[in-house]
């Protein structure tokens, strides 16, 4: 006998069995740790997950027309919901329609472009919300669900691992958003602001991005981050920054510079404009300088810079330290709060 035939004989047995003769063993049972672990996941979050569509109306338009749709999930029994900035910035109408079915009118709450997180409200109560995990404790390699509207098809389940974590990537407000997870879940257009699920249901991303051009790479923002800017969100509708008013450029330092002032970096940014009636300004910050410290941590970038203008930093005395041709000096600087129309130094 061969080994096909052997193996069709024993699966036709095995069908055959009743509870008298032999194991009768459901389907379910059959399935694997990994399988179970993706079906808990989905069935416990699939209910908080809803589909976000963006209407607009030009002059002379008799009806809103569609503007856009992505995802996002309620973190709270009243209504409130969590969704990328991208999804709901250029402003119009707003629908959630929930895994049932329904659909019901949004109002945006807040909006950080700088972090690609939004917060929005239906009006309604005894809402199923996700559970918000923690971040922090994640592995690579660890197995997460991302759960979406990826080109409109609703509630679609994907599932992968943690490929890194502490990436940092752009925000389309051109600010650099830190401690940001790399996935292999599948992600497509429309997945933006569905949530990423680890095994437990938890929810512990935002899935934010993809690379088009690239298989696999996907990204989330943390839920630590977003449960964070959530929360100013809901309280004041944006995330308050400070900011000093500049516009500078990233620059290499020379060796002998970095020796002769014993800095702890090679590079610094140089400031290219200062604004009138500007912290910078009051500071007595000039073009030309550069800056290579701020409350004694090292500024390599603007990025480092941005990172370190905190809300905690609005209307407190801080240190600048700049380098001025051939001095080090430390100017006291007080920033202030950020206006969107400010410059973002």
């Amino acid at each position: 006998m061969d080994l096909f035939t052997f193996l069709s004989g024993r699966t036709s047995a095995l069908s055959q069995e009743t509870p008298g003769n032999g194991p009768n063993i459901p389907d379910t049972d059959l399935l694997d740790a990994y399988s179970q672990a993706v079906i808990r996941s989905s069935q416990r979050v699939s209910p908080s997950v809803v589909k976000i569509d963006l209407y607009s109306k030009s002059a002379g338009e008799s009806s809103p027309r569609p503007a856009g749709s992505g995802s996002g999930f309620i973190f709270t029994p009243d209504g409130f919901i969590l969704t990328n900035s991208h999804v709901v910035h250029n402003g119009g109408d707003l629908e959630a329609t929930d895994s049932d079915g329904q659909v019901r009118k949004a109002r945006l709450i807040g909006d950080d472009p700088d972090t690609d997180l939004a917060v929005i409200r239906v009006d309604a109560v005894g809402l199923k919300p996700a559970v918000l995990g923690s971040s922090r404790h994640l592995q690579v390699g660890q197995l997460v669900v991302a759960i979406g509207n990826p080109l409109g098809f609703q509630t679609t389940v994907t599932a992968g691992v943690v490929s890194a974590l502490g990436r940092s990537l752009r925000a389309r407000s051109g600010r650099l958003m830190d401690n940001i997870i790399q996935t292999d879940a599948a992600l497509n257009p429309g997945n933006s602001g569905g949530p990423l699920v680890d095994s437990r249901g938890e929810v512990v991303g935002v899935n934010t991005a993809t690379i088009l051009s690239a298989q696999g790479l996907c990204f989330a923002i943390a839920i630590d981050t977003a449960k964070r800017v959530a929360s100013q969100l809901i309280r004041h509708g944006k995330v308050r920054r400070s900011y000093i008013g500049i516009g500078g450029q990233n620059i290499d330092l020379s060796r002998r510079l970095t020796r002769h002032f014993d800095l702890s970096v090679g590079k610094g940014v140089l400031v290219t404009a200062v604004e009138e009636g500007s912290p910078a300004k009051g500071a007595d910050l000039r073009e030309g300088d550069v800056i290579v410290g701020f409350e004694g941590s090292p500024v390599e970038t603007l990025d480092d810079l941005h990172r370190l203008l905190g809300e905690e930093k609005v209307g407190a005395a801080s240190v600048l330290m700049v380098i001025r041709r051939s001095e080090k000096l430390y100017l006291r600087i007080i920033p202030a709060e950020r206006r969107p129309q400010e410059l973002p130094q």
